[in-house]
């Protein structure tokens, strides 16, 4: 019988190490970083405890006499330290409370393996994130995670044409690009810039004068994130990246033309 209990004990136990490898490789694809560490940290233990708590139900014996424990030797009493109520007297302490006693009681294994397996994983954690200062905090997982995203939308722009930003920005010069930036331009911007770019709220843009720089890169940073100083609402969210380009090409063509009514020159002039 105790051979039987034994194998018992090692095939869960086995079963138990499957399940734990199991699960680990499938939290090493699903999750990286700190993050997934952690879960691995948190199964491999809750296995473990597990194992060694069922090693304790299957094995374990019942000292009815040095540990208070049942005759019976029960699963459910090799868990608890069960002991049956006639042998009750064998624990009872001496003192009382107003006829109330005290039976001493011993701690279940299952508990004390819970207990030591809370220590053991609290100084592996305070080890690795707060001693050995190696850990993930959610800060460098928030960075980390964003850098991957960027680097994501970077190899996506890349497969898809390109980047267009204040850095990569180009004058487009065919017609059907000029003509979606005078659209644009038309729906957007013309309300301060008047439909000539002549200028009313906003300032006149066929002089040589500029604010904030005449090149193509000038102007789409300026559209993009816009200047709330002088009331120039930001872009970025209302017109995609190719909008900014075209409109900001077409701006460039309303160089050297003749408004209808030119409001006076801002900004430093740009020969």
């Amino acid at each position: 019988m105790k051979v039987i209990k034994k194998l018992k004990a090692v095939a869960i136990i086995f079963l138990l190490f499957i399940f734990n490898n199991t699960m680990l490789a499938q939290t090493s694809t699903a999750s990286e970083g700190g993050t997934g560490t952690v879960i691995k940290m948190i199964i491999a233990i809750v296995a473990v405890l597990v194992a060694i708590v069922l090693w304790f139900a299957l094995v374990g014996k019942n000292k009815s006499g040095e540990q208070g424990g049942s005759s019976k030797g029960s699963w459910w009493s090799s868990m608890n330290y069960d002991t049956s109520i006639e042998d009750e007297q064998s624990i009872l302490l001496d003192h009382d409370f107003d006829g109330i006693k005290e039976l001493n009681n011993k701690i279940p294994p299952w508990y004390n393996v819970i207990f030591i397996g809370t220590i053991v994983f609290a100084i592996i954690y305070g080890f690795r994130y707060h001693w050995s200062f190696d850990g993930d905090y959610q800060v460098y997982e928030y960075n980390q995670e964003m850098a991957e995203a960027n680097a994501a939308k970077k190899e996506l722009a890349k497969k898809s044409g390109g980047i267009i930003d204040e850095n990569t920005a180009k004058i487009l010069t065919d017609d059907a690009s000029l003509s979606e930036g005078k659209d644009v331009f038309i729906k957007n911007c013309a309300a301060c810039h008047a439909n000539d770019g002549g200028g009313l709220v906003g300032p006149n843009l066929t002089d040589k004068y500029w604010i904030h720089g005449n090149k193509i890169t000038d102007l789409f940073k300026t559209i993009k994130y816009g200047v709330a100083a002088k009331g120039m609402p930001t872009w970025q969210k209302q017109l995609s990246p190719k909008q900014i380009e075209e409109v900001a090409s077409y701006i460039l063509t309303l160089q050297g033309t003749t408004p209808a009514n030119p409001k006076a020159a801002e900004g430093d002039l740009y020969e």
